[in-house]
C-alpha cells in the first residue's frame, strides 16, 4: 500500500533493488502485511490510533507530518497498522445504530442501514472517490521533473479514510442531538442548523483530502483540491434561501432504503 512507487530505484551497484527487497517494496507485499494484522490485535497501536482520530479534528495538519516520519523511517506514506481501520469500523457501527434509535427504526431496520452506510457510504464511496482522486493527482498533479513517481491508490484510500472520519462524528454523532427536537422541524432554525453541520462535515472532508495530498512532496498545484469549497458555500446558501433540508431529506431517503 505504498503510495509512492519509484520506477528507477537506487540500489546496489548497478542501481537496482536485489529481488528480496524488491519484493519486500511491492504494492502487493505491503498490502498483504497490512491484511494480515487484521488478525492480531495484539500488534495493533490503538493508542496511536486514537491520538490520530483526536488531531484530524484539532489539528490534521499534525497527522500528515507523522506520514512524513512513516515515509523516512519505513518507506512508505499509507499506514502499516489497521488500528484505524478497525476503530473506525466500531465507530461506524455504533454511530449508525444511534442513528437508527433517533429514526425509530426497529432491529432488523437498523442492521439494513448499518450495512447500507458500511458497504456503500463509507467503502462504495470511497472507492469511487480514491480511484478519482488517484486519477486526478496522477494525471495532472505530478511534477514534471518527478515523473519516477506516482500516487498509489491505496494512499488515496488512506487519505478518504481520514477525512471521513470527522465527517461521520459530526453527521452520525452530534447532529443526532438535534435531529428530533430541532433540525427536521419545519423551522428557518431546523435547516440552519442541520445544513450547517453539514457544511461543516464536508468542509472538514475537504481540507483534511487537500492536507493529505498536498503532504506528498512530489505534487503540484494541490491547492486547486480546495476549489469545491466554492461549490459548497453556494449550495450551503442556495439551500438556506430554498428552505431545502439536507437532514430532513436523508433521513427520509434512510428509511426509504430500509423498508
Amino acid at each position: 500500500m505504498l503510495p509512492t512507487t519509484l520506477v528507477n530505484s537506487r540500489g546496489q551497484g548497478n542501481g537496482a533493488l536485489s529481488p528480496r527487497d524488491a519484493a519486500r517494496h511491492t504494492a502487493g507485499a505491503k498490502r498483504y502485511k497490512y491484511l494480515r494484522r487484521l488478525f492480531h490485535f495484539r500488534q495493533m497501536d490503538f493508542e496511536f490510533a486514537l491520538w490520530q482520530m483526536l488531531y484530524l479534528f484539532t489539528s490534521p495538519q499534525r497527522v500528515y507530518r507523522n506520514f512524513h516520519y512513516r515515509k523516512q523511517t519505513k518507506d512508505q506514506w499509507a499506514r502499516d497498522d489497521p488500528a484505524f481501520l478497525v476503530l473506525l469500523s466500531i465507530w461506524l457501527c455504533v454511530s449508525t445504530v444511534g442513528f437508527g434509535f433517533v429514526l425509530d427504526m426497529g432491529f432488523f431496520e437498523t442492521i439494513k442501514l448499518l450495512l447500507w452506510v458500511v458497504f456503500i457510504d463509507c467503502v462504495g464511496v470511497g472507492l469511487l472517490i480514491a480511484t478519482l482522486m488517484w486519477f486526478i493527482s496522477n494525471k495532472y498533479l505530478v511534477k514534471q521533473q518527478n515523473r519516477d513517481y506516482d500516487v498509489e491508490w491505496g494512499y488515496a484510500f488512506d487519505v478518504h479514510l481520514n477525512a471521513f472520519y470527522p465527517l461521520l462524528v459530526i453527521l452520525h454523532f452530534i447532529q443526532l442531538f438535534f435531529i428530533n427536537y430541532v433540525i427536521i422541524s419545519d423551522s428557518v432554525i431546523g435547516y440552519f442548523v442541520g445544513n450547517t453541520l453539514w457544511l461543516i462535515a464536508i468542509g472538514y472532508y475537504i481540507y483534511v483530502t487537500f492536507l493529505g495530498y498536498s503532504a506528498l512532496p512530489f505534487l503540484k498545484n494541490t491547492a486547486i483540491l480546495l476549489y469545491p469549497f466554492a461549490l459548497l458555500i453556494l449550495l450551503y446558501l442556495i439551500s438556506l434561501a430554498c428552505g431545502w433540508n439536507f437532514t430532513k431529506m436523508l433521513c427520509s431517503f434512510y428509511k426509504y432504503r430500509v423498508k
